[in-house]
């Protein structure tokens, strides 16, 4: 399914720290027609999310640095980044629940194949979308 056409190519930061599964996700996202920023620990993800502003975060929770969990609480204490939705693609064992408490939009258990994240991302940004329509 493209992008809705108002939006000719949305953009997507992945925060992952694991260079497979990060090279996986951008490339199979650009190949759907995303823009897509990387960055390999939370430190530089969280920067280049307040500097880029992206229309979806996917966000591992443990990384170097700075871990997923702290960039999470950050995203969404921020007034600039509190609407992003946040996708967490995560390994850590029984974890959905605390996401989803500290501000997830959505939880996908690793391993997530690419095209499974691609349907969550487009599927929480048609919610938004809708959501802004109705009011």
């Amino acid at each position: 399914m493209p992008l809705p056409k108002r939006h000719p190519s949305l953009a997507v930061i992945v925060i992952e720290d694991d260079l497979d599964a990060r090279r996986i996700y951008s490339e199979y996202l650009r190949m759907r027609g995303w823009t897509v920023f990387t960055a390999s620990d939370g430190r530089s993800g969280l920067n280049k999310t307040i500097d880029l502003l992206p229309d979806v975060v996917v966000l591992d929770l443990a990384m170097p640095k700075v871990d997923g969990w702290t960039v999470l609480k950050q995203l969404r204490a921020s007034s600039m980044t509190v609407q992003i939705p946040v996708v967490v693609v995560s390994a850590v064992m029984d974890s959905r629940d605390e996401a989803f408490y500290s501000g997830c939009d959505a939880y996908l258990a690793k391993p997530c194949p690419p095209d499974v994240l691609d349907r969550q991302l487009r599927s929480l940004l048609r919610q938004r979308l809708a959501g802004l329509q109705t009011l």
